[in-house]
């Protein structure tokens, strides 16, 4: 059962008459069948209505997605052709960063700790443009001041005038932010533990950089170092962040730019440590914290750790890592082995996958077509090059005579002599040429 209605014009006046129907098949047909008349109704008496008819017929109809049932829209005519868009806006990404900002309580944080002064509108919201800003549209304050904020519904959200957002206000509201910042991350730690129920048990630690564009003369951790943007003509700063086994963030830290990533480990882990209390966890680094030094700290405070190390360390273990004992599958192509360190104090993880055995096999198999095609294209450059190199590294036994066919076997020691030989013909080694294999100190 639906309602039907008609429109019926008397004395200048327009009248809406009501009536409940249902469909019925007579003689192969299907008609409509007036089941009573309504007469004019307004929005609740057709809400009363429906919900008579679904209650005669016995079946509930399916509620539509925002449906509100305390009204009904009636059909209107529109003409397509004046129809235009103004001032669109985008709504679902904005409106999940707002509720996941007050899902996080971060709301409150900030109007706790950046309280109302003499300000038109509270730091608070500033703050909060700022983090859905990074989280839907990462850009420049300019930008997000100028383009962004405008395009969004975040002003019927806050309350905040779009002609209230500028880059100067939005800078100034960093600013504020920045002397809670350890604050905010205690905050943040204990309700994303909340949330997602989430373990500190294991952290992951690493170093990343950020250049700048300009002198940057008034930063002073803006320096020159090694740019892993590959901008070494621009100053940078380096940043650590530890993250939790799930990629959560824990904290941060900001280092100068000419910071070497094995001299932050000892700062970063006292830090972490005296912000969050100490606890039984395992520090995993990369081979970049690796040094003497860091491994005497961690044995000596009785830090656990798993640290990558240097790829010159893989040779030592060339036999167990062959051997086809005693591995164990952690997920598709990946085998991890522990095994004890020569002097007891330390233990071994090592590591191979399958996926990294086809590629070093496939570089193999392109470096060794690159030499042959260089052997059969130019033999006598070949041969004058290989004469240079000490004899004793390369063994030349050669066919006598002109026009008849020239055989050469090259045997060339995996040292010093296979570099220069690939130096002079103009080729460059692969990173990893040995059987793909990994080991980790833990």
């Amino acid at each position: 059962m639906y309602l039907r209605h008609s429109v019926r014009r008397k004395d200048g006046k327009t009248h809406t008459y009501w009536r409940l129907v249902r469909s019925v098949r007579r003689n192969g047909k299907v008609v409509q069948e007036t089941v009573a008349q309504l007469g004019e109704l307004d929005a609740e008496g057709r809400a009363k209505a429906r919900a008579l008819a679904r209650a005669m017929v016995g079946r509930a109809s399916q509620r539509a997605l925002f449906e509100d049932r305390s009204c009904d829209a009636t059909a209107v005519p529109v003409h397509l052709n004046r129809v235009r868009l103004e001032r669109g806006r985008s709504f679902g990404d904005v409106w999940l960063g707002w509720t996941l900002w007050q899902a996080l309580r971060l709301d409150e944080v900030c109007e706790e700790l950046l309280p109302e002064g003499r300000e038109e509108y509270a730091w608070s919201l500033l703050a909060a443009v700022l983090v859905v800003a990074r989280l839907c549209e990462p850009s420049s304050e300019l930008h997000v001041a100028e383009s962004w904020y405008r395009r969004t519904v975040l002003e019927d959200l806050l309350g905040l005038p779009s002609e209230s957002v500028n880059d100067d206000r939005l800078y100034r509201a960093l600013d504020r932010l920045l002397p809670h910042k350890t604050a905010i991350e205690r905050h943040l730690v204990h309700r994303l533990g909340e949330l997602f129920a989430l373990d500190y048990d294991l952290l992951l630690y690493d170093v990343t950089s950020t250049y700048f564009e300009g002198l940057a003369a008034r930063n002073s951790l803006a320096q020159r170092g090694y740019s892993r943007d590959h901008r070494p003509d621009c100053k940078q700063v380096c940043i650590a962040l530890v993250v939790t086994r799930e990629g959560m963030p824990l904290g941060y830290e900001v280092f100068p730019g000419n910071r070497v990533d094995v001299t932050t480990v000892e700062e970063i882990v006292q830090t972490m440590e005296a912000r969050y209390g100490l606890a039984d966890r395992i520090w995993v680094m990369d081979r970049g914290m690796m040094s003497a030094e860091n491994l005497a700290w961690l044995q000596k405070t009785g830090r656990r750790y798993l640290l990558g190390t240097h790829r010159g360390d893989v040779k030592k273990w060339s036999r167990e890592i062959a051997q086809a004992t005693d591995w164990k599958t952690v997920r598709a192509g990946i085998e991890v082995k522990l095994c004890a360190g020569p002097d007891g104090r330390e233990t071994f993880l090592l590591c191979r996958s399958a996926e990294r055995r086809e590629k070093e096999k496939a570089m193999h198999e392109r470096f060794a077509a690159r030499i042959e095609a260089g052997l059969g294209n130019s033999p006598r450059t070949i041969l004058r090059e290989l004469g240079r190199i000490q004899s004793t590294d390369v063994v030349l036994p050669l066919a006598d005579g002109s026009g008849r066919e020239m055989r050469l076997r090259c045997v060339v020691r995996p040292d010093k002599a296979q570099a220069l030989l690939l130096d002079r013909l103009g080729l460059r080694l692969p990173e990893r040429l040995r059987p793909p294999s990994g080991i980790t100190k833990m």
